[in-house]
């Protein structure tokens, strides 16, 4: 299983200039499509994609491949799983929990975790800061 880890930010792909515009709407069929077709893509890592970056929230749109795991931390900021596509499995040291299509966790601050995709898979994550 090939280990990716989340540190740095995501790319920001030129379409996306506007990231602190009031209002923004994003076909996610199409930029997911966009992502499966990028060079880091085929070349077997993740793929992101920030859709919103304030200083009290960000927005990524994330693609998996099959059999990814990503060790993490959190800090002080709560986050959000949305899954879009796929199935994602959710570990933390006390319990795991599975994620399909369509379904959200949330996660509050200061929670060490690790993520590892069964196939493909597409979410959201949403990172809240506590300012």
């Amino acid at each position: 299983m090939r280990k990716e880890s989340l540190t740095g930010q995501p790319p920001l792909y030129k379409d996306n200039s506007a990231l602190n515009a009031s209002f923004q709407r994003f076909d996610l069929p199409i930029l997911i499509e966009k992502m499966k077709r990028s060079q880091s893509w085929e070349k077997g890592g993740l793929d992101a994609m920030i859709l919103l970056k304030s200083p009290e929230k960000q927005i990524i749109l994330t693609a998996l491949h099959e059999g990814t795991e990503i060790n993490s931390f959190q800090e002080n900021d709560s986050i959000t799983f949305q899954i879009i596509e796929g199935q994602l499995m959710f570990h933390t040291r006390k319990e795991s929990v599975t994620l399909e299509k369509g379904q959200l966790l949330t996660v509050h601050e200061n929670i060490t975790y690790s993520l590892t995709s069964w196939e493909e898979t597409v979410f959201l994550l949403t990172i809240a800061t506590d300012s």
